[in-house]
């Protein structure tokens, strides 16, 4: 297994967000890697925890990552959170990306979860991601 690919993905997966012009519109910029100290807007997505596993193979060093990708309003409903989420999904879903080391695979929408926690609606976009260690 190799772990060592996990930042390069997640740099690849922020830029592809904040890079995206539907994207970076619908959220006004604000796309998280780490949240800023102090207030927030009402309307953000940040990139959140992964689990990795192992899918190294004869041929070489792999891992597969698990990630959601968090929408948070602060609307009284889902609708703007929702059509956010909607344009993170059609971003990453199928994205071709260059990493700085290792080599992208494939990125697979795997399943959203929309809630309302403490007065705001989150969905939770989840994406998995299969990297190979050798470009």
């Amino acid at each position: 297994m190799s772990y060592g690919i996990t930042a390069a993905l997640q740099t690849a997966v922020y830029g592809a967000l904040t890079g995206d012009a539907t994207v970076a519109a619908l959220s006004g910029g604000a796309i998280y890697d780490a949240l800023p100290p102090g207030p927030v807007p009402p309307l953000y997505a940040a990139l959140g925890p992964e689990t990795v596993r192992d899918a190294s193979d004869k041929t070489g060093a792999g891992a597969v990552h698990d990630f959601p990708v968090t929408v948070v309003s602060e609307a009284a409903g889902f609708a703007s959170a929702k059509v956010l989420a909607a344009a993170i999904s059609d971003a990453l879903t199928g994205a071709e990306m260059v990493l700085a080391r290792g080599r992208l695979v494939r990125m697979a929408f795997v399943r959203a979860r929309a809630r309302r926690v403490d007065g705001r609606r989150e969905i939770e976009v989840w994406f998995r991601a299969r990297v190979d260690e050798d470009a």
